[in-house]
């Protein structure tokens, strides 16, 4: 369906946009001027008209603006959303800021129920991240300036159905890899000097991707080596690399791992359905996922984090629930519930539109051809049961545009076990420093100014080009500190 938007007056169209395309997913929305309504008659499956307040504070009209949009829509559509008018992906931040302000728990509840119109369950579930947030990292944040390090691993050895990042393929791994990795060396090193002087060495570092794993032995134990020798690791509380795929897991990289000090790994299935992870392209089995997962176990890991995704083509709540019961078998520290978004540049967006997989959130008259995607507050709440039973606890939370249900993303982990990467990262407590094609450095100044740099993402211009890359997070670094 196409929809037509008309505005009063050219102000707030993204909050607008955003908005509209939560109650519908999977429609075309076109935004439109007060003078082309008369052009736009009959061009559009619905058309709808939006009022800006003509308020001087830009604040306060665009939170009046949201707040009634959101309850026309709810009121057109029968729906209501469980964050309700909130777009940003850090939800949490509210509740916490509420918290250091003095305010109580209850009072942080209802300032996300009445300012932002969220569901009682998810305020709930919101203040009770940003009060376990808080547990986690308060005795462990230097009192001073301070960073974590990430190294980005573009690269998978196929890309997943639902994935819009930019990661390569092996073909072009098999390449380019050592090229990459030679550049991300110099970056590392480079990285390592502009550290100097401003921090002592980085509290956590997270190697991600893509599959970091798709490495061979020889090439993280290079990696790993030089990230040791560039920067000062005796203050290091946390090591994480992203080994999702089990495909690219064996005992012998395993054990190079271990030997460098990572002490955190991520074993994801996303799903243990083997048709799910047919469809999806994964290209392994749930025994993969079993073998990697035991092999860790057996190498010395005990610290071990799992991935699955709702709302995948084809899985409803018993496909849910198998996987689950294999998940609670293998007994997991954390757990990283997702809810799928459907990206614009993902093969899953592409197949709805073509009607080779079909949405049912497209279909009005509740028809459908091909496979269903679901995802709904009944089975996140599911997960969110299993999940405490398995003796869990939620202690972070981000959120993405496109997400079936206007759900969100959790992690679980049992005491002790929580990603500390993850929260400071969320919850932008450090600053960061990041090495690799695509990813984004961030500044944290004295004063609570937040600037951030990227480097491109294809790989192969980042190779081209990392003396500029470099460069950017030089200047960045460099800047005065208040």
């Amino acid at each position: 369906m196409k929809i037509g938007i008309g505005l009063s007056a050219p102000d707030f169209q993204y909050d607008i946009h955003a908005l509209v395309q939560s109650f519908f997913p999977d429609d075309e929305l076109v935004l439109f001027g007060p003078l082309d309504t008369e052009k736009a008659a009959g061009v559009y499956d619905r058309t709808m008209y939006v009022k800006i307040p003509e308020l001087t504070d830009r604040k306060a009209a665009k939170n009046i603006l949201k707040k009634e949009l959101y309850r026309e829509l709810s009121a057109m559509t029968a729906q209501s959303l469980p964050w309700g008018v909130l777009g940003g992906i850090r939800p949490v931040r509210i509740p916490m800021q509420a918290l250091k302000e003095g305010r109580t728990e209850e009072e942080a509840k209802q300032l996300l129920q009445n300012e932002y119109l969220v569901s009682p369950e998810k305020a709930d579930l919101a203040v009770r991240i940003a009060l376990k947030e808080t547990e986690v990292v308060n005795d462990i944040l230097p009192k001073g300036p301070s960073m974590s390090l990430y190294v980005h691993i573009p690269f998978c050895p196929t890309i997943c159905a639902y994935c819009s990042f930019s990661s390569r393929p092996m073909k072009i791994w098999n390449r380019i890899g050592e090229d990459y990795l030679n550049a991300l060396f110099k970056d590392i090193e480079e990285s390592a000097k502009i550290a100097e002087g401003t921090y002592e060495g980085p509290l956590t570092v997270y190697i991600g991707g893509g599959t970091p794993t798709i490495l061979n032995a020889s090439q993280l134990d290079r990696l790993l080596e030089r990230i040791e020798n560039s920067f000062d690791l005796r203050g290091l509380k946390e090591f994480t690399v992203e080994a999702g795929r089990p495909d690219t897991l064996d005992a012998e990289k395993l054990n190079v791992l271990l030997k460098h000090g990572v002490n955190r790994i991520s074993v994801n299935p996303q799903s243990m359905n083997e048709e799910t992870l047919k469809r999806i392209g994964r290209q392994h089995t749930a025994e993969d996922v079993r073998r990697a997962y035991f092999t860790a176990r057996e190498c010395g890991f005990d610290n071990i984090n799992m991935d699955i995704i709702l709302g995948l083509p084809g899985e409803g709540a018993e496909e849910v629930s198998r996987t689950l019961d294999e998940i609670a078998d293998l007994s997991p520290e954390s757990l990283t519930v997702h809810a799928l978004a459907v990206k614009r540049a993902s093969r899953i967006r592409s197949e709805i539109l073509e009607d080779r997989m079909k949405d049912p959130f497209a279909d009005r008259d509740g028809s459908f051809r091909g496979l269903r995607f679901e995802n709904s507050a009944e089975l996140q709440d599911m997960v969110y049961r299993r999940a405490a039973g398995a003796g869990m606890h939620p202690y972070y939370l981000y959120r993405q545009k496109n997400m079936r249900g206007n759900l969100e993303n959790t992690g679980f982990a049992i005491d002790g076990k929580e990603c500390i990467y993850n929260i400071i990262m969320m919850e932008e407590l450090q600053s960061v420093i990041s090495c690799g094609a695509g990813g984004i450095s961030k500044r944290i100044f004295p004063d609570g100014r937040i600037e951030r740099c990227d480097a491109v993402k294809d790989a192969e211009l980042y190779i081209q080009n990392t003396d500029e890359m470099i460069q950017r997070k030089r200047e960045l670094f460099s800047k005065e500190k208040d």
